[in-house]
């Protein structure tokens, strides 16, 4: 058959929108834009064609080059993913998964109408800033509470109040830099404080403190090392003793916690993460944490401490800038609840992955090694994610020997749904910790896809 015929034998477009796979094309995407993909699929053909370099098509292979085109227009960039490489909070990869009571709340928050600033007794306007505050109050013991956006809007919402042209004091070895590249003296610049760094950058005493209150300071301020650790000649003033400090001078102490730790970590072979507690407990005057490191909800800012300050906090134009959405607030408030309901080990995901004992992942190994093949071996799990930093977890991984490691995980990656996992000693290995129960089966097949022959 010439070159000629075949174009001719092209089916036209209107052709082609009469099959069923078509129509059912149609009913997912929409007319317009299938029809411009069967126009794009025919156009390939006919250069291909007039070229040499491909046969016929039939009207089932354009059908199919379509999906295949509309799907991938279609593919969210922000997708779920299988995380086997074993870091529990993986910055890249979202942090902590929220547990199914939080998925609930924002489903249904999202779907309908709410309360999100309405008063149902009084019949009229209400604020979005009570919904976590009781719930946070409960469990630190605070006396009011404020929710914004992440992290690092609370600090510049709490610098941005507090001490906007005046100097705010911290230890040199607490100027520290935070994911994306953003650092702690940087954002006291652009929230228009002014940075007095005390101190070495191993040792701060309480008398560096002392000596560089002046007339302009506005409040003390200790930025916890959430992502790295100082170890060897080091000494940092203990919070109880600046914050005896503080209000001796009639100041602030504001305590930057970071990863917000709400029980002690030591109780699972772990260091010890400073807790909210403990820090309110210590004399601070506010305390700021995340909600999606160790409380395990949404990205969020919280801000707990004193009524006096948090007030102002509140009164202050950026509190709306920085303002949490409503599925932000209804994922954290169901969060919050299950922590207040003694839950938090057994529902919040990130919590249950590092409470689970050895044995449990070593049987999950082994089942994954003799559908599998490989070898299980004793490794360690991350926490990850600007909390705990190098801690680990003993775990138990399965390694598979593969010919090419990096194009097998990128295999991986381009599974539905992808994968992530990790190369070691040229070995991949596989973390069961991070996989989340509901995940095995997806992860399971994708390897088998993978390893096939």
């Amino acid at each position: 058959m010439s070159v000629a015929e075949a174009l001719r034998r092209l089916p036209a477009v209107d052709a082609l929108l009469g099959e069923e796979a078509a129509l059912a094309l149609c009913a997912q995407y929409g007319r317009e834009t299938t029809v411009a993909a069967l126009r794009d699929c025919l156009q390939q053909a006919r250069v291909a064609l007039r070229a040499g370099d491909g046969q016929e098509p039939t009207r089932e292979s354009l059908l199919g080059r379509a999906a295949a085109q509309l799907a991938q227009r279609f593919r969210p960039g922000l997708r779920p993913v299988i995380n086997a490489g074993g870091v529990i909070l993986h910055t890249n990869l979202g942090r902590a998964p929220l547990a199914p009571a939080a998925i609930q709340a924002m489903a249904q928050v999202g779907g309908h109408y709410s309360t999100l600033e309405y008063d149902l007794e009084r019949g009229a306007r209400g604020s979005r800033l009570i919904h976590c505050e009781e719930a946070l109050c409960e469990l630190t013991g605070a006396e009011a509470a404020l929710v914004v956006n992440n992290n690092a809007a609370a600090l510049v919402l709490l610098l941005a109040t507090l001490a906007r042209g005046r100097e705010v004091i911290i230890s040199r070895g607490q100027l520290i830099e935070i994911g994306g590249g953003f650092r702690v003296p940087e954002v006291m610049a652009g929230a228009g404080a002014r940075l007095v760094e005390v101190g070495a950058t191993n040792r701060t005493r309480l008398a560096d403190y002392e000596n560089a209150i002046g007339p302009d300071t506005a409040l003390l301020m200790r930025a916890h090392a959430s992502n790295f650790r100082m170890s060897g000649f080091t000494e940092e003033t203990p919070l109880a003793e600046l914050a005896k400090q503080a209000h001796a001078r009639e100041l602030l102490l504001v305590d930057d916690l970071g990863s917000g730790a709400l029980l002690d970590t030591a109780d699972f072979g772990l260091l010890h993460e400073p807790t909210v507690m403990e820090s309110l407990a210590a004399g601070a005057d506010l305390v700021a944490f995340s909600g999606d490191k160790l409380v395990g909800g949404p990205q969020a800012g919280i801000i707990v401490g004193r009524s006096e300050p948090l007030a102002a906090l509140r009164r202050h134009p950026l509190a709306r800038a920085l303002r949490a959405d409503k599925l932000c607030l209804a994922g954290l408030s169901a969060t919050l609840g299950l922590w207040l309901r003694g839950q938090a080990l057994t529902q919040i995901p990130i919590w249950r992955m590092i409470a689970r004992e050895a044995g449990e992942l070593r049987a999950v190994a082994d089942n994954w090694a003799r559908r599998l093949g490989g070898e299980v071996l004793a490794g360690e799990s991350a926490v990850g994610g600007g909390s705990l930093p190098g801690a680990t977890l003993p775990t138990w991984l399965l390694a598979l020997e593969v010919a090419q490691p990096n194009e097998f995980l990128a295999g991986l990656r381009a599974a539905e749904p992808p994968v992530i996992a990790r190369i070691a000693e040229g070995r991949v290995l596989l973390d069961p910790r991070t996989v989340l129960p509901d995940e095995e089966g997806a992860l399971l097949a994708a390897l088998e896809c993978a390893l096939r022959p």
